[in-house]
């Protein structure tokens, strides 16, 4: 600053023109980031607590402590993907750092809520497919995340449940329509038929479209008498899951599940990625994001492991003999 400058203004005004570059620096550096998490379940359900526990683990993992420098801005659907849309739209105009959605409804809310905020989708279903990416390795666009590939699994499902009980002829299949784009629901069921047929099984499919419709699906299946309950992929069913078991248990219903969690919970079997382990790992996209990644160079990462559940405990309850074969498979068993 000209000495002339400094006598015109005195000493201490010259003081503060200095230090307010400082001073700007100092609070840039301070401000504490912003994350939008959307989720298609209830806020306050158990479920829903053990996914936001194992995603703020993820952060935790990477420095990251909510309350002292993250903040995190929650929207819960409460199961009805009809809401998605304004719940991610409410967290676009907070004009947050990054938006974090769980599954791929709530992913398709976001993309259409913001071009510009950074979008991380835990546990897409088909990525490409639901239109979410351009491909696994390029994103492109505002959008990445993790995929659990749960459509393309669910032929292995039958598989194992067929082998588990050779004489199942009937299964009822538990779905969302909502789950996926129309084009994924539609080549799941198309595959899905196929096994069926290469292992000689009927199919009963029940439809629910949201919480409350439940009980009714369960009603509808029963009808049919069915050997077997297979619980097609869908962040709704998961966060249902605890409910789902109960009932299948009450109806005395031998249940395949696309994750261990429900399986946990009393679940007959369970063939697919921990859908919570990829909960924790999206705390490390956040990461990345806050550093300065840009979602279209980051690559969609896919599972590295497939667990296979068996619950000895419900196979006694159901009077239900697991094949020793299945046994010696199962990645974990619950006894």
């Amino acid at each position: 600053m000209p000495k002339s400058m400094v006598t015109r203004l005195g000493a201490g005004a010259a003081v503060l023109l200095l230090a307010a570059p400082f001073a700007v620096q100092a609070q840039q550096a301070a401000r504490v980031p912003r994350v939008g998490f959307l989720i298609t379940g209830l806020l306050g359900s158990p479920e829903t607590k053990a996914s936001l526990d194992a995603f703020r683990k993820g952060l935790r993992e990477r420095g990251y402590v909510e309350g002292q420098n993250i903040v995190i801005e929650y929207r819960g659907a409460d199961g009805n993907i009809e809401r998605l849309p304004g719940l991610a739209t409410e967290l676009a105009r907070l004009k947050v750092d990054v938006i974090v959605a769980s599954a791929t409804p709530a992913g398709r809310a976001a993309k259409q809520a913001t071009t510009t905020i950074p979008i991380i989708v835990t546990a897409m279903g088909d990525p490409v497919g639901d239109g979410l990416v351009a491909s696994l390795a390029r994103p492109g666009g505002n959008l990445t995340g993790t995929t659990f590939l749960g459509p393309r699994l669910v032929p292995k499902h039958l598989e194992l449940l067929k082998e588990a009980l050779p004489r199942a002829s009937v299964v009822a299949i538990l779905w969302h329509p909502g789950a996926f784009a129309e084009s994924t629901m539609r080549d799941m069921m198309k595959e899905t038929e196929a096994a069926a047929r290469t292992l000689r099984m009927r199919l009963h499919f029940a439809e629910m479209r949201g919480p409350n419709e439940l009980e009714r699906a369960f009603s509808t299946m029963t009808r049919e008498h069915p050997d077997a309950l297979l619980v097609f992929p869908s962040p709704m069913l998961f966060g249902e899951r605890r409910r789902i078991v109960a009932l299948a248990l009450k109806h005395r219903l031998p249940s395949m599940f696309n994750n261990r969690e429900a399986v946990e919970l009393g679940g007959l079997m369970g063939y697919g990625a921990s859908v919570l382990e990829l909960q924790r790992r999206t705390g490390i996209y956040v990461d990345k994001i806050l550093k300065g990644a840009q979602p279209a160079d980051l690559p969609v990462e896919q599972p590295t492991k497939f667990e296979f559940v068996v619950n000895l405990k419900t196979a006694k309850a159901l009077g239900i003999t697991i094949p020793q074969s299945l046994r010696l498979r199962a990645d974990h068993v619950i006894e």
